[in-house]
């Protein structure tokens, strides 16, 4: 009798990544319902839990996390293959890329601060790049650049900011936590 079922093996680092993908979509939908004064310029809270993710289990976790948190955030948001799932998809891949080679760099001058950064200007880059090649003309972009740049250089830096006092707080069991939360 053939099983009407297939049955996939689940590991730990399986779970790890759906518990951790699902924070992300978590705060990808709470910062959905955040009003934006400037349409695209949103703090990029799930970055986050990319980051942690990064520094914590590697390039290959991260991108898992931030591909399902992109898929299933645009599914539980109604704008799957809209032109922001694209959009989102374009900034999270350039993320990840500008990642890859920077998490090797000498973590003294590289920190979490400093990849956050990194990350929030590929992702901002990313996006105006496809908004440029789709979207926008080239020359409207290029006047509302100072206005992403700085909104990645702000974001970027308070996300950095928060990963990095994450990553310093004990957890009762004396390791470190990517999910523990600040004093």
């Amino acid at each position: 009798m053939t099983p009407s079922f297939i049955e996939l093996p689940v590991s730990a680092d399986d779970r790890r990544i759906a518990r951790l993908a699902a924070l992300a979509i978590g705060l990808t939908l709470a910062e959905a319902a955040i009003p934006s004064p400037i349409p695209g310029v949103k703090p990029g809270l799930a970055n986050i839990v990319i980051l942690l993710v990064l520094l914590q289990y590697g390039w290959r976790a991260a991108a898992w996390v931030s591909g399902l948190r992109v898929l299933a955030g645009a599914l539980l948001l109604g704008t799957l293959f809209a032109p922001g799932f694209w959009l989102s998809a374009a900034g999270a891949l350039v993320s990840l890329l500008v990642l890859a080679p920077a998490r090797l760099l000498p973590s003294r001058y590289f920190g979490p601060i400093s990849l956050s950064v990194l990350a929030a200007f590929g992702h901002i880059g990313g996006q105006l790049i496809l908004a440029g090649l789709w979207l926008l003309p080239v020359a409207a972009l290029l006047k509302l650049l100072p206005v992403f740049a700085t909104a990645a250089l702000v974001f970027g830096t308070v996300n950095g900011v928060i990963v990095a006092r994450l990553l310093a707080a004990p957890v009762a069991s004396g390791r470190q936590s990517p999910t523990c939360t600040p004093p």
